[in-house]
């Protein structure tokens, strides 16, 4: 299925050397940090002193209209049974429009949805739709399930769903069968409704991981609640600056990157040179390297916010999770980079496929005539361009977050030498994020 996702847009259609790009995003993280240093000493996120805009009127009388949220939920029931009567009785077959919504629309799609329109997957999951009908009919409240959900728990199983995901699509070498495919939904749903039972609704917010993931994306969006849980319209860092602390978040934040990572590192001549030239299994390989980016990013990142002076009050183990939410950025950038053209270009034939969903040649949504538009493709100068602007930009966005926390939670004499290890680490990821983007 991967057919657009890196081979466009590379290093020889930079208008500047690659090496250039990366010294120039090192740069710029440099110089974004000097003037945080001289000009940003006090918080400036959720302090008191601005209260967020209430959204336009006509905005938050739609979205908090008594039909909005049911609307988006039978709306999102009925793609998913769509989707499900495809996997369950279309064709084996690539064009079996299942494939693209599962790897495509849903994964990749999650996240332009959520950074334009908040908690997307929220809106429209299934899981909560079916948890929601089941507990109609039981008469019970889906809020509430048989026992409070734990706190030490926090995110950890959305982590451990986010990695089986992503091994499930960079390493099992079957993933685009529609009987492996087909189980790991089900898998995905069962664990999902058993869990929304036992827990209630906390439990998908905690431990879905396309929930989790999309709420922690929305967090870069514009739209959020105040605190009497009215829409308003807030800065983007702000937004970020309220993602709830929570045990797990780290591991989430180092599964989506390091996944992201491992992704153009699989498809680098120097990892295919490794295990063409081994004994050992390749699909263990390919698990042992996906983890091992994983747990990089977790200990790197946790080791450079531990590396500071902290007030006597403070426990050093909470600051990977305190700093978390300034790698959310760096996500989103390296999804821009690594998946736009993937999205745009693979997205639209799914569109077309879903038109005829058990292969028949039915056209039932009228898309299956249109052809699929490759201008970014045919355009690799701008696709470049924007592959290291996305990931410049989630950096820049990174070091303005963590800079913000660093000033509101650490003693003022380490404020600013107590982030120096963390900046490291930042320009590392920079670093390593284009050179395996472009192979440089």
């Amino acid at each position: 299925m991967r057919l657009f996702a890196h081979g466009i847009g590379g290093a020889k259609d930079l208008p500047i050397p690659a090496e250039y790009a990366i010294a120039g995003a090192c740069a710029a993280l440099a110089v974004s940090f000097t003037v945080l240093a001289l000009a940003w000493r006090t918080p400036r996120f959720n302090t008191g002193d601005r209260r967020p805009r209430p959204a336009p009127g006509w905005v938050a009388d739609m979205v908090d209209g008594p039909w909005f949220a049911p609307l988006l939920r039978v709306l999102g029931f009925a793609f998913f049974l769509y989707v499900a009567a495809a996997a369950v009785f279309g064709k084996d077959l690539l064009i079996n429009p299942f494939f693209g919504v599962f790897f495509v629309l849903l994964w990749v799609g999650i996240v332009p949805m959520s950074l334009f329109f908040g908690p997307f997957y929220k809106a429209i999951s299934p899981v909560r739709t079916i948890n929601l009908l089941l507990a109609k009919l039981s008469g019970s409240d889906p809020e509430v399930g048989l026992r409070d959900y734990p706190r030490w728990l926090g995110h950890w199983p959305a982590a451990v769903g986010l990695f089986a995901f992503v091994w499930f699509e960079l390493v099992y070498p079957f993933s685009t069968e529609l009987g492996p495919a087909r189980l790991w939904c089900a898998a995905y749903v069962g664990v999902m409704l058993i869990g929304g039972a036992v827990f209630g609704n906390r439990f998908f917010e905690n431990a879905d991981p396309f929930e989790v993931y999309s709420t922690l994306v929305s967090r870069l969006s514009v739209w959020g609640r105040d605190g009497d849980g009215n829409l308003v319209v807030r800065s983007p860092l702000a937004n970020l600056d309220l993602t709830p602390v929570r045990p797990g978040l780290l591991a989430v934040c180092s599964v989506l990157l390091g996944s992201t990572a491992f992704d153009s590192f699989k498809d680098s001549s120097t990892w295919l040179t490794t295990i063409q030239s081994t004994d050992i299994d390749t699909d263990w390989l390919n698990l042992a390297a996906l983890l091992g980016f994983v747990l990089a990013v977790g200990i790197l990142f946790g080791a450079a916010t531990m590396m500071t002076g902290i007030h006597d009050d403070h426990h050093r183990l909470s600051l990977p999770g305190q700093f978390a939410h300034s790698l959310v950025p760096i996500i989103v950038g390296y999804v821009v980079a690594h998946y736009l053209s993937y999205l745009v270009e693979v997205g639209q034939q799914t569109v077309i496929y879903l038109s005829d969903p058990f292969s028949t040649g039915a056209n039932l949504l009228g898309t299956g005539n249109r052809a699929v538009n490759y201008w970014l493709s045919n355009h690799p100068t701008f696709l470049a361009l924007t592959k290291v602007g996305g990931v410049i930009t989630g950096h820049v966005v990174a070091v303005i977050a963590a800079h913000d926390r660093a000033v509101k939670l650490l003693p003022k004499r380490h404020q600013l030498t107590g982030q120096l290890s963390l900046l490291v680490v930042m320009v590392g990821f920079t670093i390593g994020g284009l050179y395996l983007l472009f192979g440089a």
